[in-house]
C-alpha cells in the first residue's frame, strides 16, 4: 500500500469520521465538565477510535470469513450503510447509526463518555469500521499492508483529539452554520465513497455487470 492509498484512506476515514462535525455533540455531552476532565474525555475518545478502528482493521476479514460473509457482500453493505450516513449529514443531522435520542440522553449521565457514546458509535461507527474492514480486505500482501493502515487510523485519532481539545475555540469561530457547511461537504463526499463501494461489490458479486 503506497503512500497515495493511505492518504486516499485517510481522507476518506477523516470524512467518515467527521471529528468537526461532531464539536457540537461533544460540548453537548461534557457541558458542566472542568478543563481537566474535558481534556481527559478528548483524550480517552481519540485512542477508542484509534483501539476500535485498530482491531476492525486486523480482525474484520476473520471475523466476516468466520461467518462465512464475502468481502463483495459487506461491501455493498456497508456502502448502503454509508450512503444514509451521509444523507444525515448533507442534512446536518446527526445520523442515528451514529446516535439515538436515547443514547444522547444517557450520555448525559455516564462519566465516561469519552468511551460511549464519543468513541463509539458516535465517530467509530458502523461506516468507519466498514471502511477500514473493506480497506484492510483490498491491500495486497499480507498482514504489514494492514498495519500500514494504522497510519491513516493513528492520524484520525489525532484529528479527533484536536478537534476535541480546540472544540470551545473551534465552536466559536465557526459557529453552527460554518460547522454544518462542514458535515455536508463531508457527507457529499461519503456519498460518492458510498457509491464507488456499492459498485466494486456489486461489480465482484454480478461480473457481468461491468461487461
Amino acid at each position: 500500500m503506497d503512500a497515495l492509498e493511505l492518504a486516499k484512506a485517510a481522507l476518506a476515514l477523516f470524512a467518515i469520521v467527521d471529528p468537526v462535525g461532531t464539536i457540537p455533540v461533544f460540548l453537548a455531552t461534557t457541558r458542566g465538565f472542568t478543563d481537566a476532565q474535558r481534556t481527559l474525555a478528548a483524550r480517552v475518545a481519540a485512542v477508542t477510535v484509534f483501539g476500535a478502528l485498530a482491531g476492525f482493521a486486523l480482525l474484520g476479514e476473520p471475523l466476516l470469513a468466520f461467518f462465512g460473509i464475502r468481502i463483495a457482500s459487506f461491501s455493498v453493505a456497508g456502502g448502503l450503510l454509508l450512503l444514509l450516513l451521509a444523507l444525515s449529514m448533507v442534512q446536518a443531522h446527526v445520523s442515528p447509526q451514529r446516535q439515538t435520542p436515547e443514547e444522547a440522553e444517557e450520555a448525559a449521565e455516564r462519566d465516561s463518555v469519552g468511551v460511549v457514546p464519543l468513541g463509539v458509535p458516535l465517530l467509530a461507527g458502523p461506516g468507519a469500521i466498514t471502511h477500514v474492514i473493506v480497506a484492510a480486505s483490498a491491500a495486497p500482501g499480507g498482514i504489514e499492508y494492514q498495519l500500514a493502515l494504522f497510519l491513516p487510523i493513528a492520524l484520525v485519532a489525532l484529528s479527533v483529539w484536536l478537534s476535541f481539545r480546540l472544540a470551545p475555540a473551534i465552536a466559536l469561530r465557526l459557529g453552527a452554520t460554518g460547522i454544518h457547511v462542514v458535515t455536508r461537504l463531508m457527507g457529499l463526499i461519503i456519498a460518492a465513497i458510498s457509491i464507488e463501494m456499492i459498485a466494486s461489490g456489486l461489480g465482484k458479486l454480478f461480473p457481468g455487470l461491468l461487461a
